[in-house]
């Protein structure tokens, strides 16, 4: 090994122990501020607050040794995808460092003791996600691919306790007061961000090993209206066409499903191109946890929330109100042709919005 090449490793391998170095303490950052918010330990909740000044100088310490070893090295390939990977992880332990502060705060906006019910809620999330923040962390240090990935795949799962927990924050039966609700629910939101950072740090780890990108989102959308004969069916199916690689596409009926499509809705279909294949009205039989996989909702006819009581917390709503709707929906030629014109553009919007330009 010549004396550069000595050179390079070393100031890598510094770069590692400084990350592994902030990378634990942020770990213990975020257990802290959970057990100080549990047990009601000022003092651990006040010690990590101050302790937020040491991250943040690793942090900066960090950035400025990744510069220097660009500066001197001039990297290339695998070090530069290191080296860059390093820099956007620095700015994710940062943040999950500040956002354990905000955990720890919420303690001295407290005059008591959280309701048991609350603690449960906030100890069974934070186990899940210091789980996933260890895991992504180690999946770095060692370069561990298949840790990486499948501790994003957990993301999910912990998306899916997050809803619940919300939705229980909102029953008027749940214990606490509307102050420790408040506090609760900041809690749930920064240990969600937590998760998301970590995901995040996984697919740096993936970017390092593989030179393999982000991939673009795909996103879940439902479709709904009275009986799903007609409408719901109809912009399902210009979706699935135009932007097949962008989302995911469902439709329901948000009341009774009607026993057949609308007449003559197949053969303006089939003359458009578009997939008959599955146009069988189907009634609205998703769980909770199905609902909370999708990430738009869009209602064709009434208010999203005349079909769907309680929507996920992590959901988006659309109303659309389509002018080309004739009354009682029943659609002649001219009718179908208008509704498709105004759905092709209303859907091209939302999905140039989600995904960008690039959209497909």
């Amino acid at each position: 090994m010549t004396h550069y090449e000595q050179r390079l490793d070393n100031d890598l391998d510094n770069i590692r122990t400084e990350v592994h170095k902030l990378s634990s303490w942020v770990e213990e950052a975020v257990k802290n501020s959970v057990h100080a918010l549990l047990t009601g330990n000022e003092e651990l909740a006040s010690a990590t607050i101050l302790g937020d000044g040491p991250i943040n100088r690793k942090m900066r310490e960090i950035d400025n040794l990744c510069h220097q070893f660009i500066a001197v090295h001039l990297p290339s390939a695998g070090h530069l995808r290191r080296i860059s990977s390093v820099i956007r992880i620095n700015i994710i332990l940062e943040r999950i460092g500040d956002y354990a502060v905000t955990i720890s705060r919420e303690l001295q906006q407290l005059n008591g003791g959280l309701d048991e019910n609350l603690k449960r809620g906030i100890e069974l999330l934070a186990e899940e996600i210091q789980l996933m923040l260890n895991q992504a962390a180690t999946s770095f240090e060692e370069s561990n691919v298949e840790l990486a990935k499948s501790t994003i795949a957990m993301s999910s799962q912990i998306d899916n306790m997050v809803s619940g927990l919300y939705e229980g924050l909102l029953d008027e039966k749940a214990g606490g007061s509307l102050k420790e609700k408040f506090a609760v629910f900041s809690v749930y939101h920064r240990l969600e961000r937590i998760a998301d950072q970590a995901k995040n740090l996984c697919e740096q780890t993936v970017f390092t090993v593989t030179g393999e990108g982000k991939a673009s989102k795909v996103y879940h959308i439902l479709f709904i209206d009275d009986d799903n004969s007609c409408l719901s069916q109809l912009a399902e199916a210009v979706a699935r066409k135009h932007f097949p690689e962008s989302g995911v596409y469902v439709s329901v009926a948000g009341k009774k499903p009607a026993a057949s499509p609308a007449d003559d809705l197949l053969e303006f279909m089939d003359t458009h191109g578009l997939d008959t294949s599955n146009v069988v009205p189907k009634a609205n039989d998703l769980t909770p946890v199905q609902l909370n996989g999708f990430n738009v909702i869009v209602s064709l006819q009434a208010p999203v929330k005349s079909y769907i009581k309680s929507t996920p917390f992590g959901t988006t709503v659309m109303n659309w109100e389509l002018a080309a709707v004739p009354e009682g929906c029943a659609c002649s030629a001219d009718d179908y042709e208008k509704l498709h014109r105004e759905l092709g553009v209303r859907i091209k919007d939302m999905m140039v919005l989600l995904r960008g330009e690039d959209a497909s």
